[in-house]
C-alpha cells in the first residue's frame, strides 16, 4: 500500500478496491413498481376479495351477472394500484432526500498528488485529508496531525472527542476542528456505519392495522360462508318441502328427476355466491388505501413525510414512545443560554471573539469545537464595540487542561491573554474581577461565594459551564495553566437547549396515554434534569436508568416499568430493582435512559413489543436506525444520516418534536375513519344478505338490477370511501387511551350499530316488498314503479346510513362542516339518483316517481336516523 505521502497508485487502488470492494454501503434494493403491486395483493381484505371474485367468475357465465364480477375486480385493482401508487411515490420523494448525501467529495492523497473524489470511490489504504467541517467518509487511523470529532451521530454523545496520531476515526462522524491524515482500514459494508446499516435491513413484524384487517377478514370470511350455506339450504328447504306442502311424493319426484334437482342445486348455489359477494365490504382495501394516501399529503404540508402507508396508522395506534434526545428534543447545538459574574461586556465580547478555534461566515460560526462555535456567536450578537487586535500565541483546548488561552496586541501595543475554560480551573486563579466600566476590582469572598451557588444552580440544570478572564498586565499564556491573578470577566452557561415545541410534542403526546422514554448518552444527572424540564418526568414514580442499571435488570423487571397508563399492581420499587431492597407498592414508570448504548435501544423495542405494546421511536444517528427498523412504527429526523432516514417509516422534516403528535393525532383520525366507513359498508351489506337470505324463503328475490347494483357499487365502494377519506385531524382523539395491539377493529359498539341498522333495514325493505299497503299504494302503478320506489328506498337509507356512521354523537352534525368532501359527495349522490329516479329510463329499469310517493320513500328511509339515536342513547347509558 501507498504512504501518507504519496498516496495510492492508480493499480494500488483498482487492486484494493477489487479485494476489499467499495465505499458504498449495500442498501435494501428498491423494489419495483410492478414487484410492489404483485406484493400489495397480500393484503388480507384483497385475499378475501379474490375467492369471491373468483367464485363469481365460476358463475358469471350462468347468470350474465359480469357487472358484479367487473365491481370486485375494479375494486380490487384500484386499490392495490393506488397504494402502490401512492407508496411508491412517497420512495421516490424519499430517494430524492438521500441524493444530497451521495454527492459529498473529499481529498485524497494519490500518487503523490491532492485530488479530490467521491466518497463513494474511496478504497482501503487511502490517505484521506480530512479538516474541520469534513465528515469522515470511511473507517481509518489517524497518521498525522490532531482533530476533535463530533460522533453523535454514532453514539449521540455531543461531545467532541479528540483523536490523535495512531487513534481510531470512524464513518459517518464529523470533525470539529484542526486538521490530519487517516489512512483507511475499512470501508462500505464493514465500516461502523456500514455495519448499523446492514442491521437495518432485517424484517419487522406487521403493522397494527394489517394484523387486525386479517382477523376481520378471517371473521368476514366465515360469517359469509355460513350465511351463503344457510341461504343455500334455506332455498333448497324452501323448494323441495314448502313449496310441496311436505308431500313426501312429491320430494321423491324432484330427487327421481336429476335434471329438476340439479336445477335447484345451481339456483342455491347462485344464491350462495350472491350472499358471500354481497357479504365481503369490497370497498374497504380502497378506502383504507385513499384515506391513507389523502392524509399522507396532508401530513407533507405539516413537514410529516410518509414513506409507508400504513404508518401512518400506526402511529395512532402507538402506546409507547423511545426518543432520542440530541435533535429531537433538543436543538442539537450548543447555545449560551445564561450568564453571571459579567462586568464589563465589552470586555467579554473581545475575550470571546479573539480567543477561540472558530471563525465566523455568513454569520454563523464554523470550525472549532461546539463550545467554541456557541461562544463566538453569542459573542457577536453582544452589542459592544469590538476591538481591532491581533493574536500572537495560542495555546488550543485540550480534554486534559480544560482551558484555552490566546495572547493578543491591540492598538498602542497594549497585551492581553484572554483565558477561558472550567470554572474549576480558572476561578481558583482569579483575584479580580471587571466593573460595569472595564475597570479591575478585588474579587471579594460574597461575591466568589455567590458565583459559586450559580455555578451550583446551573449545574443541577445540565448546564455546561465556560469561566472567561484574563491575566493580569497581559501575562504571556501559559500552556501548563499555572495561572496567577486572574481577573474574571464572566461565567457562561451553555445547554444545548430543547425545543419549545418539544415540550408542548411531549404534553401533547403524554394526553394521548402514550409512555415516553428518553434515551441519551448524557450523564444520569444531566438525563434527568433534560427530561424534568421536557416534561418527560413528571414524578417520583418515573423511574431514571443509566444503561450499566438496565443492563442488571431482567426483560420481566424491565417489561413491568413499561406502562403507558397507570396501574395499581404490586411492583418491585425503582430502588429495589437496582439494590434488591423488598417489595413496594409503588409502581415505577421508565422514563430515562442515561449513558445509552445502541443495543439498549433494539433491547427496550424487543421487550415492550414481547409485552404486546404498539411501539414508537425516534432517533436522527446511525446508532438509531435498528432500533427505527425494529419498532412498530420508526420516526427519522429530517436532518438525520441517511440510515436513519431509510430505517424510519416517517421522516419528521423539520425535526420538530411536535411534528410527531401530529402524525399520531392524523393515525389516530384515520382509524376512527375506517371503523367509520366498515360500519357504513357492513350494515349495507348485511341489509342485502338479509334481503337475500330472507327473501329466499319468503318467495322473495332481490329485486335490484345489473346497472342498479353497479350504481349502488360505486356509492358504496367508492364514493363513501372518499367521503369518510376526508375527515380532519381532530384534538379530541388526542384524550383517547391508546388502544392494544390486539384489540379488534370490530368493537361492540360497532357490532351493535351494524346489527341493528342491518336489522332494522332488512325488516324495512322485507315490508316494502310483501306489505299490503305498500303493494296498494305503488304497485297498482305498475311493476316497474314499485322497483323504482325499492331502488330509492335501498339509496335514500344508504345515504342517511352513512350520516349515522360519520360520528358516534347522537348530533349527526357534529364536526360535519370540517368535512366539505362529505357534504359533496352526499349531497352528489343524492343529486345523481334523483336524476337516474326520473330520466334513468329502460337502461336503470326506472319510472318517475310522484312527489308524494318519493316523500313517502324519503320518510320511510329517515327512520334509519332515530332508530340509530335511541342505539347510541342506550349505548351511551
Amino acid at each position: 500500500m501507498g504512504n501518507d505521502r504519496h498516496g495510492l497508485s492508480k493499480l494500488q487502488v483498482l487492486q484494493s478496491r477489487e479485494r476489499y470492494g467499495a465505499n458504498i454501503i449495500t442498501g435494501k434494493k428498491r423494489k419495483t413498481f410492478l414487484r410492489s403491486f404483485l406484493e400489495s395483493f397480500a393484503d388480507p381484505m384483497i385475499k378475501i376479495l379474490m375467492i369471491a371474485l373468483f367464485i363469481n367468475i365460476c358463475f358469471m357465465f350462468r347468470d350474465a351477472n359480469w357487472i358484479e364480477t367487473a365491481g370486485i375486480a375494479a375494486a380490487v385493482l384500484l386499490a392495490t394500484f393506488v397504494g402502490t401508487v401512492s407508496e411508491y411515490g412517497s420512495e421516490t420523494a424519499f430517494e430524492k432526500l438521500q441524493e444530497q448525501a451521495m454527492r459529498i467529495n473529499c481529498r485524497v492523497i494519490r500518487d503523490g498528488n491532492i485530488i479530490e473524489i467521491p466518497t463513494a470511490e474511496v478504497v482501503v489504504g487511502d490517505s484521506v485529508i480530512i479538516g474541520t467541517g469534513d465528515k469522515i467518509p470511511a473507517d481509518g487511523i489517524l497518521v498525522k496531525g490532531k482533530v476533535e470529532v463530533d460522533r453523535s451521530a454514532l453514539n449521540g454523545e455531543t461531545k467532541e472527542v479528540e483523536i490523535k496520531p495512531n487513534g481510531e476515526l470512524q464513518s459517518g462522524s464529523i470533525v470539529c476542528s484542526g486538521e490530519c491524515i487517516m489512512q483507511v482500514t475499512k470501508v462500505g459494508d464493514k465500516t461502523v456505519y456500514g455495519k448499523i446499516g446492514l442491521e437495518v435491513s432485517a424484517q419487522t413484524r406487521e403493522s397494527p392495522l394489517k394484523y387486525r384487517l386479517t382477523v376481520l377478514a378471517k371473521k368476514i370470511g366465515r360469517f359469509s360462508y355460513l350465511a351463503a350455506i344457510f341461504t343455500a339450504l334455506a332455498y333448497l328447504f324452501n323448494v323441495i318441502l314448502l313449496d310441496n306442502g311436505f308431500d313426501l311424493a312429491a320430494v321423491r319426484a324432484i330427487f327421481s328427476e336429476p335434471g329438476i334437482l340439479f336445477g335447484h342445486i345451481i339456483k342455491a348455489l347462485t344464491f350462495a355466491v350472491t350472499v358471500i359477494v354481497m357479504a365481503v365490504p369490497e370497498g374497504l382495501p380502497m378506502m383504507i388505501t385513499v384515506v391513507l394516501s389523502t392524509n399522507m399529503k396532508r401530513m407533507l404540508k405539516d413537514n410529516v413525510l410518509v414513506r409507508k402507508l400504513t404508518g401512518i396508522e400506526t402511529a395512532g395506534s402507538m402506546n409507547i414512545l423511545f426518543t432520542d434526545k440530541t435533535g429531537t428534543l433538543t436543538k442539537g447545538k450548543l447555545e449560551v443560554n445564561s450568564g453571571f459574574g459579567i462586568g464589563n461586556k465589552e470586555f467579554l465580547k473581545n475575550a470571546l471573539y479573539y480567543n477561540t478555534s472558530a471563525n465566523m461566515s455568513d454569520g454563523a460560526a464554523i470550525g472549532g469545537n461546539a463550545t467554541d462555535r456557541a461562544l463566538l456567536e453569542y459573542a457577536i450578537k453582544i452589542n459592544s464595540t469590538l476591538k481591532r487586535m491581533k493574536k500572537v500565541k495560542t495555546v488550543p483546548f485540550s480534554s486534559t487542561s480544560k482551558f484555552m488561552a490566546t495572547e493578543c496586541v491591540g492598538q498602542g501595543g497594549v497585551r492581553y491573554t484572554f483565558i477561558k475554560g472550567a470554572p474549576e480551573k480558572i476561578l481558583p486563579h482569579c483575584t479580580g474581577c471587571y466593573d460595569a466600566h472595564g475597570e479591575v476590582r478585588p474579587l471579594d469572598i460574597a461575591e466568589r461565594r455567590r458565583i459559586e451557588r450559580e455555578i451550583q444552580t446551573a449545574s443541577e440544570k445540565a448546564v455546561r459551564l465556560i469561566a472567561v478572564a484574563a491575566a493580569d498586565t497581559g501575562d504571556p499564556a501559559s500552556e501548563d495553566g499555572r495561572f496567577k491573578n486572574l481577573n474574571l470577566a464572566g461565567v457562561l452557561g451553555l445547554r444545548d437547549e430543547i425545543r419549545k415545541e418539544a415540550i408542548k410534542g411531549v404534553r401533547a403526546v403524554h394526553k394521548a396515554g402514550i409512555q415516553t422514554v428518553m434515551l441519551t448518552g448524557d450523564s444520569k444527572p444531566t438525563a434527568r434534569a433534560i427530561a424534568r424540564e421536557a416534561g418527560i418526568i413528571r414524578d417520583e414514580t418515573d423511574a431514571v436508568l443509566t444503561s450499566e442499571e438496565m443492563a442488571r435488570l431482567s426483560d420481566e423487571e424491565i417489561a413491568d416499568m413499561l406502562r403507558p397508563l397507570r396501574r395499581s399492581l404490586k411492583s418491585r420499587s425503582f430502588g429495589s430493582l437496582i439494590t434488591g431492597a423488598k417489595q413496594s407498592e409503588t409502581v415505577h414508570r421508565l422514563r430515562v435512559i442515561a449513558r445509552a448504548l445502541p443495543s439498549d435501544k433494539s433491547r427496550l423495542v424487543r421487550i415492550a413489543q414481547e409485552k404486546g405494546l404498539v411501539v414508537g421511536m425516534t432517533g436522527d444517528g446511525v446508532n438509531d436506525a435498528p432500533a427505527l427498523k425494529a419498532a412498530d412504527i420508526g420516526f427519522a429526523m429530517g436532518s438525520g444520516t441517511e440510515i436513519a432516514k431509510e430505517a424510519g417509516d416517517i421522516v419528521i422534516l423539520d425535526d420538530n418534536f411536535n411534528s410527531i403528535s401530529k402524525a399520531i393525532c392524523y393515525g389516530r383520525t384515520i382509524f376512527r375513519s375506517i371503523r367509520k366507513f366498515i360500519v357504513y359498508q357492513m350494515s349495507i351489506c348485511m341489509c342485502a344478505v338479509g334481503v337475500t337470505v330472507l327473501g329466499s324463503m319468503l318467495g322473495v328475490e332481490f329485486p335490484i338490477t345489473i346497472v342498479q347494483m353497479l350504481w349502488i357499487n360505486i356509492v358504496m365502494d367508492t364514493l363513501a370511501g372518499l367521503a369518510f377519506s376526508g375527515e380532519k385531524a381532530r384534538d379530541e382523539y388526542m384524550s383517547v387511551p391508546p388502544k392494544p395491539r390486539d384489540e379488534p377493529i370490530m368493537t361492540r359498539e360497532m357490532f351493535s350499530q351494524i346489527a341493528i341498522t342491518g336489522i332494522y333495514t332488512t325488516v324495512l325493505c322485507l315490508f316494502f316488498l310483501k306489505s299490503d299497503i305498500i303493494q296498494r299504494l305503488f304497485v297498482s302503478y305498475g311493476e316497474t314503479y314499485a322497483m323504482t320506489a325499492f331502488f330509492a328506498l335501498f339509496m335514500f337509507t344508504a345515504i342517511f346510513t352513512s350520516f349515522c356512521a360519520r360520528t358516534h354523537k347522537i348530533n349527526l352534525f357534529s364536526h360535519l362542516s370540517s368535512n366539505r368532501l362529505f357534504l359533496w359527495i352526499m349531497g352528489a349522490v343524492t343529486a345523481i339518483q334523483l336524476f337516474i329516479i326520473y330520466y334513468g329510463g329502460a337502461v336503470f329499469r326506472t319510472s318517475g316517481l310522484e312527489l308524494w310517493h318519493l316523500g313517502i320513500i324519503a320518510a320511510l328511509a329517515f327512520t334509519v336516523v332515530p332508530v340509530d339515536m335511541i342505539r347510541k342513547k342506550i349505548t351511551y347509558r
